[in-house]
C-alpha cells in the first residue's frame, strides 16, 4: 500500500468557476513494488533495509505526520538536489505517469510507510482492558463463534483485519448486550498497541506478516451496491472525513460506526473489502482539504505565474483547461517536466519554490482545482 509543480499549475485568475472534481487514481502497491526497482529509485533508497542509502529509507516508520501532501512537498523541495544526484550518478531519469505515482503511494504504505509502529506492553494492558482475552484467547476460543488469536489469518494486513472486524460486528454487538457489556470503542493507537502486542506471540509467528494495495477498479461499484452510497452522502460523504487516514484509522472507524448502524452490516468478502477500503483510501488523495485563498496567496508569492500565466519561457498556459490536481498528478509532472523547467527557470533567474509546510501544498491544489 499507500506522488507537481508549483510552476505548471494555475492562473492568477481567481474567478468565479468551481473547483474541479480530480478523479480517484487506482493504487496498487505490487505495480508500485516494480516501479520503484524499474525506475532505479532503489539505487538510492531502501525499503525497509533493501536497497539504497543514498536517500531515506521509505519503508521506515515515520510521524503520522508524513502524509501525501507533506511526501510530495518533500520531493518537490529536494528534487533539484535529488536531480544532481541521478545525474552525477548516471541514472536514467525516472518518468512517472499519474497512476505510477499512485502506486508508489500503495507500495510505501504496504511498507508501513504511513503508519506509526505500536507498543507491546500497552497493547497487552489494552487488550486485557478491551475484554478482547474474553472471547479470543491466544489459543483457544473462550465464546461460541471467536476463533482463537492464533488462527486469524493476518495480524500485519489492515484489509483483512477491517474484514473480519466488520463482518463479525454485529453478531459480537449481539454478544456483548447478552452479557451486558458495553461496545469497545478503540482509537487508532490502541489498535495499533494491540496488533504489536500479538504479533509479538511465539503462538502468532506464522500469520501473514505483509500485505498489499490492490487497485481499486471496483471500489465504486462495490461501494454503490453494498448500500453504503445511501447513507454516504452530502454532509456525510466520506472523502470529506478521510483526509490523512491509515488504514488502521479507517479499520477503527468502521469498528466504532458499528453499533450506530441499525440493520446488520453488508458481508464483504476479502477482495471486496480490499478492493472497496483502497477505493476510499485514495479518495483522500484527490481531496486536498485546502484553502483557496491561502492556495492564491502561495501561487502568487512562489511566482508560478511568472510563466504560466501567458506561456513565458515556453511553459504552457493552464487556466480554463479542466485538468484537474492532486498530490499524485503534481508528482507525475514533478518527474515528467521538471529537470526542463528548473533550466529555463535558472536562465529566467527564478529560483526553485519550496513549501515550508505540506499544508501550502494542499492549498495551491485547492487553488488550482478552483480555476480551471
Amino acid at each position: 500500500m499507500r506522488i507537481s509543480l508549483a510552476l505548471v499549475f494555475g492562473s492568477l485568475l481567481l474567478g468565479s468557476a468551481e473547483a474541479a472534481v480530480p478523479p480517484v487514481v487506482p493504487g496498487d502497491s505490487h505495480r508500485g513494488a516494480k516501479i520503484f526497482e524499474g525506475e532505479q529509485c532503489i539505487r538510492c533508497h531502501a525499503v525497509n533495509g533493501r536497497g539504497g542509502t543514498m536517500g531515506l529509507d521509505l519503508g521506515r516508520a515515520v510521524s503520522r505526520s508524513y502524509t501525501p501532501a507533506r511526501m510530495a512537498s518533500t520531493m518537490w523541495n529536494h528534487a533539484p538536489v535529488m536531480w544532481g544526484a541521478i545525474g552525477a550518478a548516471k541514472i536514467r531519469m525516472p518518468r512517472l505517469s499519474p497512476r505510477d505515482a499512485s502506486d508508489l503511494f500503495a507500495f510505501f504504505y504496504s511498507a508501513r510507510f504511513f503508519d506509526r509502529p505500536g507498543e507491546e506492553a500497552r497493547g497487552k494492558a489494552t487488550f486485557d482492558a478491551k475484554q478482547c482475552g474474553g472471547c479470543h484467547g491466544i489459543t483457544d476460543s473462550r465464546a461460541e463463534g471467536a476463533p482463537p488469536v492464533a488462527k486469524w489469518e493476518s495480524l500485519a494486513d489492515p484489509i483483512l483485519l477491517v474484514e473480519q472486524m466488520w463482518n463479525h460486528s454485529f453478531p459480537m454487538r449481539l454478544a456483548f448486550a447478552r452479557h451486558k457489556l458495553e461496545w469497545q470503542a478503540l482509537t487508532s493507537e490502541q489498535l495499533d498497541d494491540i496488533l504489536a502486542y500479538l504479533r509479538s506471540l511465539p503462538e502468532t509467528q506464522h500469520l501473514v506478516s505483509r500485505f498489499s494495495n490492490t487497485s481499486d477498479e471496483n471500489g465504486h461499484r462495490i461501494f454503490e451496491s453494498k448500500g453504503c452510497v445511501n447513507c454516504h452522502k452530502g454532509e456525510l460523504a466520506l472523502e470529506n472525513r478521510l483526509r490523512n487516514m491509515t488504514l488502521t484509522d479507517i479499520a477503527v472507524d468502521m469498528w466504532n460506526h458499528a453499533p450506530r448502524m441499525m440493520a446488520q452490516p453488508p458481508t464483504l468478502t476479502p477482495n471486496e473489502m480490499r478492493q472497496l477500503l483502497s477505493f476510499l483510501w485514495m479518495r483522500q488523495f484527490v481531496y486536498s482539504g485546502g484553502d483557496i485563498v491561502e492556495g492564491k496567496r502561495v501561487f502568487i508569492e512562489r511566482r508560478c505565474g511568472d510563466c504560466h500565466y501567458g506561456g513565458k519561457h515556453g511553459a504552457p498556459q493552464l487556466p480554463g483547461q479542466a485538468r484537474p490536481y492532486s498530490e499524485v498528478t503534481i508528482i507525475s509532472a514533478l518527474w515528467d517536466h521538471g529537470p526542463r523547467m528548473l533550466i529555463r527557470m535558472k536562465q529566467a533567474g527564478i529560483g526553485w519554490p519550496q513549501f515550508g509546510k505540506p499544508q501550502e501544498l494542499a492549498d495551491l491544489i485547492a487553488y488550482l482545482n478552483s480555476v480551471q
